[in-house]
């Protein structure tokens, strides 16, 4: 027997009391063909307010029904029991308290053994009946009409059921959901997954929101899809767990997005990473290891830079189609691909490769070459050998880019990369961000490979002839002497520089080696040199002069210091950075002349030392005067008493820059002085 008294056979199993019944709380009332009450339920006090007892052996119109409607009541009793044909309807009933009440009836004709007729009436508050009617017609339009998929499953997780759009979402028509359990329906997804989380949301009670989940359904058999599944459990009134109520929605094209949006911000910070970490030398072979540092493994499992042979030498490279090419290799990175390793050529090693490599092809046209799933077909193209197209092939290489590096117009070599690890091929977002990256270090490698040739040239430098300029440039009228050392006619380490650059702005430079003679001279004409390779730069006066200090590490422990500004007419600034030399003069007209408070800085060679820029404004008729020690420094006199001895020379009528050079050098430059004099002064002159 099971606990409802009720006997189980077979797989039957007791089922609990449903809820549903409390809900509506359906009275049951008996009556004879006299129309008394002979049966009473419990409802039927709860809905009436008569006890059994008070109830029954009445007459049921008379309690129950008003005095209005009882002919009504009574037409509609004899038609039952007359014609045995059930009637429903709603009616107000009275209760007992004398309320009026609106009451869903379902009268029917019973026949006992005997033959004796009896009414029976099921009755319910109206008001709940037409509620509960209205959560059903809501709750079965919306799982009908739904664009989300919905599905119950019972408490073995088998469908009970599902609706049309997770229908169309699996693919599968309802009828071939129902019963099955869902590794049966949906091979294809994750459903050791799904089915752990629908036991936990069982047990617990608590739901499942939004949990992600990957796979294929009959609908699109060949496309990999993302769902949101959430889970619900399912209870009755009385708290009997029903099953599990689910919600699928495919943001499959929502994933797509937020992985493409997380790549593109993997892709700026790797460029940004790439703007701090490339160039922060001028050393060749270091900015062609930041580059290859980079790119691995971010971007490539193996990467490698590579230069045209004539480019490193300084030279314009240019061969035909049928013609080899000359590379030089300065990186290589694969720390998890030692086999590409060693197929690569080894940094410093110069290699011919033939007119039909792809590298090859991408630096004498200056394209991007992808192979993005590469055969092994493509690996002798890629490969510089036979040999090392084997070691390519056991590598496991299988996509292959190579993307030209271009400065100025000029292609300097090829950025190599290859996969192996990565089992995505290049893409064409990843053909964009090597494109970036090879750009950005492009200009980066030329400017070293710009400074190590003019380093070079300046090792062999013997002395330094100073420099002719015109009387204007840019937007400057500018003005300069050179006085040697005493009587001598000695070029020593003093010099002078006006350096027009881009966009009609010009550099200034005033510096000073300390000592003289051929040592002196040969310093000067080296530094100058390399100061008028980075001018063109267009870098920061204070980053060119960290250059400067850099590269006086191999001028033979010589100390100089040094004034460098950048006048930009169209900005109507000069920027300047002091390396531990005396500041400038700035002159105004209608103002008294004026020391720069600029910070000094330490002299170059001296190393480890920050220097500072400082941005000044300057309209037409402002004057700034450059000179070195040798102008005001004497053994007799204080150095500060010798600076207001140029001020106050300064200090007068605007006069001709020309007038101004000699006024100086005639009044504050002694015979005796064993210091050269290097001066230079640039007036601020009217656009056009």
């Amino acid at each position: 027997m099971g606990p409802t008294g009720f006997p189980v056979t077979g797989d039957e199993e007791s089922v609990g009391p449903s809820g549903l019944l409390d809900v509506l709380g359906v009275a049951s009332v008996l009556l004879d063909a006299r129309g008394h009450i002979v049966l009473w339920s419990p409802h039927a006090e709860e809905l009436f307010g008569y006890s059994a007892a008070e109830a029954l052996g009445r007459y049921a119109a008379g309690i129950m029904v008003h005095e209005r409607h009882v002919d009504l009541v009574v037409k509609l009793f004899a038609d039952v029991l007359a014609t045995g044909q059930s009637w429903a309807g709603a009616f107000p009933i009275r209760h007992k308290d004398g309320r009026t009440r609106l009451v869903e009836f379902r009268n029917m004709r019973l026949l006992d053994d005997r033959g004796d007729v009896y009414a029976l009436g099921l009755c319910a508050d109206h008001g709940t009946v037409r509620r509960l009617e209205r959560d059903v017609a809501l709750s079965t339009r919306m799982i009908a009409q739904s664009p989300i998929g919905l599905a119950v499953l019972d408490t073995e997780l088998r469908y009970v059921s599902v609706n049309p759009a997770l229908e169309r979402l699996n693919g599968v028509p309802a009828e071939d959901h129902i019963g099955r359990p869902l590794r049966e329906v949906l091979p294809d997804v994750e459903v050791d997954v799904v089915e752990a989380e629908a036991r936990r949301v069982l047990e617990t009670g608590r739901p499942l929101v939004d949990r992600r989940t990957v796979g294929r359904t009959p609908a699109l058999p060949d496309d990999d899809r993302v769902w949101a599944v959430s889970l619900y459990r399912l209870e009755d009134a009385a708290g009997r767990v029903l099953g599990v109520a689910g919600s699928v929605v495919d943001v499959t094209e929502e994933h797509r997005a937020g992985v493409e949006a997380e790549a593109a911000r993997r892709r700026l910070a790797l460029i940004a990473d790439a703007s701090a970490r490339i160039g922060t030398t001028l050393e060749l072979d270091r900015t062609a290891d930041e580059l290859a540092d980079v790119a691995v493994p971010e971007l490539a499992d193996v990467a490698a830079v590579d230069l045209l042979e004539a480019v490193v030498e300084g030279r314009r490279s240019s061969f035909g189609p049928q013609e080899p090419a000359r590379i030089r290799a300065l990186a290589v990175r694969g720390p998890d691909a030692p086999e590409a390793l060693r197929a690569a050529d080894p940094p410093g090693q110069v290699a011919r490769y033939g007119p039909d490599r792809l590298v090859t092809e991408c630096v004498r046209t200056g394209e991007t070459v992808l192979v993005a799933e590469v055969t092994a077909a493509d690996l002798p193209r890629i490969a510089r050998s036979p040999e090392a197209a084997e070691l390519l092939a056991r590598a496991g290489v299988h996509s292959y880019l190579a993307v030209p590096l271009i400065a100025r117009g000029e292609v300097l070599g090829a950025l190599d990369l290859k996969r192996t690890g990565n089992p995505l091929p290049f893409s064409a977002d990843d053909v964009l961000l090597a494109r970036e990256l090879a750009a950005r270090a492009a200009v980066q490698i030329d400017n070293a490979r710009w400074y190590q040739n003019a380093r070079d040239t300046a090792l062999t430098l013997q002395r330094s002839m100073l420099p002719s300029h015109p009387r204007l440039t840019g937007g400057l009228e500018v003005a300069s002497r050179y006085q040697p050392a005493g009587a001598t006619s000695e070029v020593g380490g003093d010099w002078f520089d006006v350096i027009p650059l881009d966009g009609g702005k010009t550099a200034l430079v005033v510096g000073d080696v300390m000592g003289s003679g051929i040592d002196a001279a040969a310093t000067m004409g080296r530094l100058r040199t390399a100061t008028n390779t980075l001018a063109v730069l267009d870098l920061d006066p204070a980053r060119l002069l960290a250059h400067l200090d850099r590269s006086s590490d191999d001028v033979d422990q010589s100390i100089a210091t040094c004034v460098y500004a950048v006048h930009d007419p169209r900005a109507g600034q000069c920027r300047i950075a002091n390396a531990g030399h005396l500041p400038p003069v700035r002159l105004r007209p209608g103002r008294p002349p004026e020391l720069l408070e600029l910070p000094t800085g330490g002299p170059l060679g001296v190393g480890g030392v920050e220097f500072s820029t400082t941005t000044l404004d300057l309209v037409p008729g402002d004057r700034i005067v450059f000179y070195t020690d040798g102008l005001v420094e004497t053994r007799r006199h204080p150095l500060d008493e010798r600076l207001d001895a140029l001020l106050d020379l300064l200090d007068g009528p605007d006069a001709p820059l020309e007038e101004t050079c000699d006024l100086l050098l005639r009044t504050l430059h002694q015979p005796d002085n064993s210091d050269d004099v290097a001066l230079l002064i640039a007036r601020v002159r009217a656009p056009g």
